[in-house]
C-alpha cells in the first residue's frame, strides 16, 4: 500500500499542473491509465494562448495564467510562449455578432480591437475578397509550446518528491476512517485522504467507481488535419484566422496550415479518430472564405475537449463524498488556463480562498463548485 496526502487520477495538464502546485507542501502520487502522459487530449491541442477565448470565467482564468508562462520556473528549460495574433471574422451579415462579442471581451482585455475588412485582408491575405464583413483583432495572443509547459510541469513535481505512475488504471474506490483506497486493475493499491479526479473524458467514470454522482462530462470530438500553404505565401507572418460561427479556423504551423472544421461531435471517451465527413465540409468553408484552394490533406488527427453542460470547469470538493475533489471539464481551454486552475485547485484543497489575483477577475470559488446553481440538474439531465 503506498501512501499520500493527495492522490490525482490522470496525467494530462490538469493532473500534473495541479500536481506541481500541491507536491510543494504534500506528498502527492499520480495515477496515469496510459503507458504515457498526455496520451489523449493533452497531447493533441492545436497550443494557443487567446485571452479572449471562452466566457468570462475562461477569461479570468487564461489571463491569470498569462504571467506563469510568460516567466516560468526553472523547471521549464525553453520559452512557453511565442506571439501569434488572432483575426476573428465575421462573415457579410454577421457584424453585429462580432461587436458585441467585442465588448464582452474588452472589459478584460482592453486591448482587443475591431477592424475593418480591408485591414483584416491586409493582416490576413488568404481571406477571400468579400468574404469578410468584420473582424477583432487580438494582438496579444499567443502560441503555446504544449509540450514544454506539460514536461515543466512533470520536472517540477518530481523536483518536488510527487510520484508519477503510469500504466496504472484506476479499476476500484473505496473510502474508510478518512481516507480513499484505490486499487488499479493489477491489484495495486494506493492511499490518501484526498483523491483528485483529474481524468479528463474519463471523469465521470472514475466518479463511479467511488460512488460519487457524475458531473454529465461531455467528450467533444474535434478534427485537426494540415494542409500546404499556397506558394508565394509567407506563413510565419499570418495570424491565427477563425469565423464568428465557430466552423472553421486556420493555425500557420511552418510551412503548412494546422486547420479544422471546429467540429463537436459527442462521443464516448476513448481514442479519438479524425472525421472525414467533418474534413470534407471544413475544406468547402474554408476554400470559400480564403484563397487557400486546397483539397489535399498531408495529415489529420482527432482529440477530446471535455466539457461539463455549462462549459465552466468544476473544480472544488464533492458535497456528499468527504476527500473526493473534482478537477474535470476544462474544455478547449485547459492547456491556456493550467497555471491559474492548479493555483486555484490548490489553494481549495489546502482550505483557502481561490488566489487574489483570479478572485480579482471576477473568478471565485462558487463559480467553480461542483454544487453550483443548476449544474446538478443539467449533469443529470
Amino acid at each position: 500500500m503506498k501512501s499520500y496526502d493527495v492522490l490525482i487520477v490522470g496525467g494530462g495538464m490538469a493532473g500534473v499542473s495541479l500536481g506541481f502546485e500541491l507536491s510543494a507542501d504534500r506528498s502527492v502520487g499520480l495515477l496515469e491509465m496510459e503507458a504515457t502522459l498526455a496520451f489523449h487530449t493533452t497531447g493533441r491541442s492545436a497550443a494557443t494562448f487567446l485571452e479572449s477565448y471562452g466566457g468570462p470565467q475562461i477569461r479570468a482564468l487564461t489571463i491569470s495564467s498569462r504571467v506563469f508562462l510568460e516567466n516560468p520556473p526553472e523547471t521549464f528549460e525553453s520559452a512557453l510562449l511565442r506571439p501569434l495574433p488572432l483575426l476573428f471574422v465575421a462573415p457579410e451579415g454577421r457584424g453585429d455578432l462580432l461587436r458585441q462579442l467585442q465588448a464582452d471581451v474588452s472589459l478584460l482585455v482592453p486591448d482587443v480591437r475591431l477592424v475593418d475588412a480591408d485591414e483584416a485582408r491586409g493582416l490576413n491575405p488568404l481571406l477571400a475578397p468579400g468574404y469578410a464583413e468584420l473582424a477583432m483583432l487580438e494582438p496579444r495572443a499567443m502560441e503555446i509550446d504544449v509540450h514544454a509547459v506539460h514536461q515543466g510541469f512533470v520536472r517540477g513535481m518530481r523536483r518536488r518528491q510527487g510520484e508519477i505512475r503510469t500504466s496504472t488504471k484506476v479499476a476500484g474506490a473505496s473510502y474508510c476512517d478518512g481516507l480513499w483506497t484505490l486499487t488499479d486493475a493489477q491489484g495495486e493499491r494506493f492511499q490518501a485522504p484526498v483523491v483528485v479526479n483529474a481524468a479528463g473524458a474519463w471523469a465521470d467514470e472514475v466518479a463511479g467507481l467511488a460512488g460519487v454522482s457524475p458531473v454529465g462530462i461531455m467528450p467533444l470530438r474535434r478534427t485537426i488535419f494540415m494542409l500546404a500553404a499556397p506558394g508565394g505565401v509567407d506563413t510565419s507572418r499570418l495570424p491565427l484566422t477563425g469565423d464568428i460561427d465557430g466552423t472553421w479556423y486556420v493555425k500557420p504551423e511552418g510551412p503548412q496550415l494546422l486547420c479544422s472544421p471546429a467540429d463537436e461531435v459527442l462521443q464516448p471517451p476513448s481514442d479519438a479518430r479524425p472525421d472525414e465527413i467533418q474534413i470534407a465540409r471544413a475544406l468547402d468553408v474554408i476554400n470559400a472564405a480564403t484563397t487557400i484552394g486546397s483539397r489535399h490533406v498531408r495529415s489529420a488527427w482527432a482529440g477530446l475537449r471535455n466539457f461539463v453542460p455549462d462549459r465552466v470547469p468544476v473544480v472544488g470538493f464533492e458535497p456528499v463524498a468527504e476527500g473526493f475533489f473534482w478537477f474535470a471539464g476544462q474544455g478547449g481551454y485547459g492547456i491556456q488556463t493550467a497555471p491559474a486552475m492548479a493555483r486555484a485547485g490548490a489553494a481549495l484543497i489546502r482550505g483557502e480562498e481561490v488566489p487574489e489575483d483570479i478572485r480579482q477577475r471576477g473568478l471565485t470559488a462558487a463559480d467553480l463548485a461542483r454544487d453550483r446553481p443548476g449544474i446538478t440538474a443539467l449533469a443529470e439531465h
